[in-house]
């Protein structure tokens, strides 16, 4: 008989004594400390029960409120807290050690943190820190407490003493320090940053930066992992003065740190981190190291590559002022990079009418004013940016760019104005610029780590692709909308295969030509859920018979055709050929030999030799086959192997083939299976079978684009109560 549903069993330990199994009535719900009182009475015949209390036996060891499950029984949270405060600061090294290490345990319990940091332990800890006597796992241990009781919030961070930060700073700072403690320093550090804006400044006049690059540079990735994530707060809150520095967000960051140096009035110091780059230390000594990147590390890669990229969001965010002379410089700088001056012109009317027509090939949507153009955000301004970029550091692409564009005459001329600022603003959708980073999201890119310009080159290699895209899709301006949906799929679907590098982004490119997206939107299309719908997946199968039918013609119209093929000889310099075909009426195979290889079609008269298919007793391959099973056959190789089949037939003959291609071995080995009712097993089978029922399919299906399949048919309609209503032709 089960148990009632409102009774649980609680097993309870009790250090020296049998563990006790404990019915509970949820139904009454006798409080925790009733429960102990039980225990203690009537059990271990223990007196005191207030001064007890529960704790977890499996997992960590928390304390137990409410919520009672499998437990030990220990000391009162409150009794517990002040023994071990107690031990702590008791002079006994050995008792010292074994206090720490239990407090690192149970400090991530949120009841006993309340209790140690209302006894001012906190406090104690700081002091253990601050003066410097500790070390070893003594440290670490003292070091790890005192980050799980913060992180609780229960204490303000601001609190924290300058002496504390000094010292937490120097375990950073030296060159020589255990992993333990230098993770734990990391980590405190990144709070305090995080957590107070006043803290953020006395770290500043604290942290050596050097150090820190160097941290970056070892080979123990969870010490790089902090660095990176130290960094990153640094980099969240750092001032905005500091961000406004350059337009690069590699060289913005690097600004953001080094003002740590100035704080810190080391001009030596200075001048070797001058020597150093960041962007490419991450990029060698974590993205390109020896081991594979852990979760959290691509984590705080992620968040590093989020910041960089947000530093865009002020230029993408500011509108363009068409009265700002500076900023209609840059316009003006485009057209002379593009034209070179040779439309110049005297009179001011002169002049403005060929303004005018050298920015509509340029590609301006408002030919008169193209500022006009740069006043939506986004893009903002950011799309001018990116378009002196690629008119300046990569002028000849973007002359030819322009010049192919606009001496078309053919109305499928890419506007390449239009064009760069709407790609501005798809890259700046597809990698979320201006968006906080998710938690939990590892989606980094190791490309943007290659370059201190990515975000610019970046675009470059885009814009490329995208005026290739429209000349692939011969695309008028009626089909902008249609060509940058295409490109956004080839550039999320290239970035989703990770490329290390700008380079390798670009081979994806050229592997996701507008053709290639064409076959894989139909590849997806057929995948989709209504195609595995019953009425979809029955019109298959019907379908595929016919099909099979269709390969089988294709293949035995090949076999009558003939093939030539070569002879294994032995040793022979000048090699030997042989032709073989199948009668018109698929009962014979005919073959002879030949002195060289034939350029059409060989006679039947010519081939003296003949089989009866009915005298075929089977069809094998590769090692199966009696010629590769031969002595000289052992040094033939792999390629070999995989072309070779062999036809056995009455009385225990055979006739051997190596075919020239795979080509001609999937069609040989499919015909000759086709001729004894077997299977067509061959991959050229089943890439012609998937291809072609694919074609029928969307045939077929054509008049039902957008129209949803039901899953089953519709109902018979009932029948009519007269069928007295045919029509009269008299």
């Amino acid at each position: 008989m089960p148990p009632p549903s409102d009774i649980v069993k609680v097993a309870i330990e009790w250090p020296g004594a049998n563990a006790q199994l404990i019915e509970i009535d949820q139904v009454i719900r006798s409080p925790t400390f009733q429960l102990i009182l039980c225990v203690c009475v009537h059990r271990w015949s223990l007196s005191g029960s207030e001064q007890f209390a529960l704790r977890y036996a499996d997992g960590p060891q928390l304390y137990i409120t409410e919520q009672v499950s499998l437990c030990t029984m220990s000391e009162d949270i409150a009794r517990a807290a002040r023994q071990l405060l107690d031990r702590i600061q008791s002079h006994g090294i050995d008792a010292r050690l074994e206090a720490l290490k239990e407090l690192a345990k149970l400090s991530a319990d949120p009841t006993f943190a309340a209790e140690f940091i209302n006894m001012e332990g906190i406090g104690t800890l700081a002091r253990l820190v601050e003066s410097g006597t500790h070390f070893g796992e003594m440290l670490a241990f003292t070091l790890t407490a005192f980050l799980e009781l913060m992180d609780h919030g229960i204490v303000s961070w601001d609190l924290i003493s300058l002496s504390f930060i000094k010292q937490i700073a120097g375990y950073v700072n030296q060159p020589m320090v255990d992993v333990s403690i230098l993770q734990r320093s990391l980590a405190i550090l990144e709070s305090m940053v995080l957590n107070s804006h006043s803290l953020y400044h006395r770290v500043a006049q604290e942290i050596t930066v050097g150090q820190l690059i160097g941290h970056l540079q070892v080979s123990n990735q969870e010490i790089q992992t902090y660095a990176i994530a130290l960094i990153n707060a640094l980099f969240l809150k750092a001032p905005e003065d500091r961000r406004q520095v350059s337009t690069c967000p590699w060289s913005i960051l690097w600004s953001v740190l080094l003002v740590f140096v100035y704080l810190s009035s080391s001009q030596e110091m200075a001048s070797t981190l001058a020597q150093k780059h960041l962007r490419s230390i991450i990029l060698n000594h974590v993205i390109r190291g020896n081991r594979p990147i852990k979760a959290e590390m691509a984590h705080q890669l992620y968040v590093l590559q989020v910041l960089t990229f947000n530093l865009l969001e002020e230029r993408m965010m500011t509108k363009m002022d068409p009265s700002d002379q500076a900023q209609r410089d840059i316009i003006f700088e485009l057209r002379r990079i593009a034209f070179d001056g040779e439309n110049d012109a005297s009179g001011t009317e002169k002049r403005k009418a060929v303004y005018t027509k050298d920015y509509k090939m340029l590609g301006f949507t408002n030919h008169v004013n193209p500022a006009m153009d740069f006043t939506q955000t986004p893009p903002g301004m950011l799309a001018l940016d990116n378009m002196l970029y690629l008119a300046k550091l990569h002028q000849d692409t973007y002359i030819r760019i322009v010049l192919e564009n606009s001496s078309r005459e053919d109305k499928h001329e890419c506007p390449f104005g239009r064009c760069a600022i709407e790609l501005t603003r798809m890259l700046c959708e597809v990698l979320q610029v201006g968006e906080l980073p998710n938690e939990g999201c590892n989606d980094y890119h190791p490309m943007f780590f290659t370059h201190d310009r990515a975000w610019e080159e970046f675009f470059c290699v885009c814009i490329q692709l995208l005026n290739k895209t429209w000349k692939e899709m011969r695309a008028t301006a009626e089909d902008f909308n249609k060509v940058m949906q295409v490109v956004r799929e080839q550039i999320t679907r290239a970035l989703a295969m990770k490329p290390s590098s700008l380079d390798q982004l670009k081979g994806k490119f050229r592997a996701l030509s507008y053709s290639e997206i064409l076959r894989l939107r139909q590849s997806e299309r057929m995948s989709q859920d209504d195609f595995q719908s019953p009425p979809i997946i029955e019109l298959r199968e019907r379908i595929q018979p016919e099909i099979l039918e269709l390969i089988k013609q294709q293949r035995l119209n090949r076999l009558c055709e003939g093939s030539c093929f070569r002879k294994l000889g032995n040793r022979r310099r000048q090699e030997k050929f042989w032709f073989c075909r199948l009668s018109l009426n698929h009962k014979v195979l005919h073959y002879g030999d030949l002195d060289e290889s034939p350029q059409g079609e060989v006679p039947f008269e010519l081939l003296t030799d003949k089989i009866p298919v009915s005298d075929i007793k089977s069809v094998v391959t590769g090692k199966d086959c009696p010629h590769m099973k031969e002595k000289s056959a052992l040094k033939q190789n792999k390629e070999v192997l995989e072309l070779a089949f062999s036809i056995l037939y009455d009385p225990d003959e055979n006739l051997n083939f190596v075919a020239p291609n795979k080509y001609e071995y999937c069609i040989w080995t499919d015909g000759l299976c086709a001729l004894l009712g077997r299977e067509m097993a061959s991959d050229l089978t089943r890439s012609d079978l998937d291809t072609l029922i694919s074609m029928e399919m969307k045939l077929r299906l054509l008049d039902l684009e957008n129209i949803t399949i039901p899953e089953a048919p519709p109902p018979v309609p009932k029948e009519p109560s007269t069928y007295n209503f045919t029509y009269n032709y008299g």
